[in-house]
């Protein structure tokens, strides 16, 4: 029996719109979404851009939207046995609210989307498996900026193992004050409304919503079931490099013990793209480079990589699954999605990172990899079906 895990629909949402078109319109084309926050008052920031998709939504909503789609796509019955995985919200709240109902406007809670009434991370996957009609474990990952790659992982392990024939993996952020304070506090906000990951005139990152939802499904599961295979997830790596609070090792420590581990398992390291963290603060990207040109060795010149944050902004617990489909898309079009905004490159990155245009390109296998404080590292690795 293949323990093989494919990935068979998938929905998703960002500023430009939802679904497959809206990125390619938006994404693929190198056009930056970022624009004035309206549903808070910026006046205590520095900067007050950010890629949204207008007044803020439920998560649970965003969710349920994504998720619909991918099961859609993927032909997922009513009832069906799937594994439901959520990357969401963590942080400090995980002491105050994590378990807490949601049923109070006045709770922490409801504290995301403007007052509403707010599934709090511990229940967001049980709230959606409920909305979706599926049985089977549920699972929130509050890993911040890796929630939904390691809720993906997860999925990969779990299938692999034959613990699980169906999951559906998922992640969401909406741009909210708390962590734009958080950001702005910490000097790591762009000072002139533009992300330029690996440039030398960089200074920062802008937040964006996001949210999107895969189904990950075993060979044999999806060939009984006449599932068409969009790709097939065949490495997955997770790694600490315990550096830093808030900053990577400098010289890619984790991404290479997470993507190291993800190659070996999907069978050695040839990659046709990466979809870096790209995050266009000062010490990721140097490192995230150090980290690739260690992996790759003599291909790392060869090898495209961009950062789609530039065009997105980072999506935080949504940024894996996200990225992830904005992966799978370049794979099926045979298009690499640029790294919008790109001026000078820093003297310390020194690859191809696809500036500003897209280019057309034989994809058949690529590397997506994120990073969160404290050292967090995910890696994945699409192989186009």
């Amino acid at each position: 029996m293949s323990r093989e895990v494919l990935l068979t629909g998938f929905g998703v949402r960002t500023a430009f719109g939802t679904g497959a078109d809206a990125l390619r319109e938006g994404v693929f084309d190198g056009r930056p979404a970022f624009a004035p926050i309206t549903r808070f008052d910026i006046g205590p920031y520095r900067t007050g851009l950010a890629a949204t998709y207008g007044p803020a939504t439920p998560l649970r909503d965003v969710l349920a939207e994504v998720a619909a789609a991918a099961v859609g796509m993927a032909g997922l019955p009513t009832g069906a046995r799937a594994a439901v995985l959520v990357g969401t919200a963590g942080d400090f709240t995980g002491l105050t609210r994590f378990w807490r109902a949601r049923d109070s406007p006045g709770s922490p809670g409801a504290a995301v989307s403007g007052g509403a009434a707010e599934t709090v991370p511990a229940w967001q996957a049980e709230a959606l498996a409920d909305t979706l009609g599926v049985r089977g474990p549920r699972l929130a990952f509050t890993g911040a900026c890796v929630a939904s790659a390691a809720a993906i992982a997860h999925g990969c392990q779990l299938i692999a193992s034959g613990r699980a024939e169906t999951a559906i993996c998922a992640g969401a952020y909406l741009v909210e004050e708390e962590n734009l304070a958080k950001f702005d506090s910490g000097f790591a906000l762009s000072r002139d409304g533009m992300v330029r990951p690996f440039c030398a005139d960089r200074s920062g990152l802008l937040l964006g919503d996001g949210a999107a939802a895969i189904v990950l499904e075993s060979v044999d599961g999806a060939r009984r079931r006449g599932a068409r295979a969009l790709a097939a997830l065949t490495g997955w790596g997770a790694a600490g490099d315990a550096h830093h609070i808030a900053r990577p090792h400098p010289e890619g420590a984790g991404l290479v013990a997470a993507a190291g581990r993800a190659l070996r398992r999907a069978g050695g390291p040839r990659i046709d793209y990466v979809n870096a963290h790209g995050t266009a603060t000062r010490h990721n990207d140097p490192a995230e480079t150090r980290g690739l040109r260690t992996l790759f060795g003599a291909d790392a010149a060869r090898t495209p990589v961009s950062s789609t944050k530039s065009t997105t902004g980072h999506l935080l617990e949504a940024a894996g699954a996200v990225e992830l489909v904005i992966t799978l898309l370049a794979l099926r079009d045979g298009v690499l999605p640029p790294t919008a905004g790109f001026t000078e490159p820093d003297p310390h990155c020194d690859l191809d990172y696809v500036p500003n245009r897209p280019h057309k390109a034989d994809l058949r296998r690529a590397l997506t990899v994120n990073a969160a404080f404290g050292g967090a590292n995910t890696a994945l690795v699409l192989e186009r079906a």
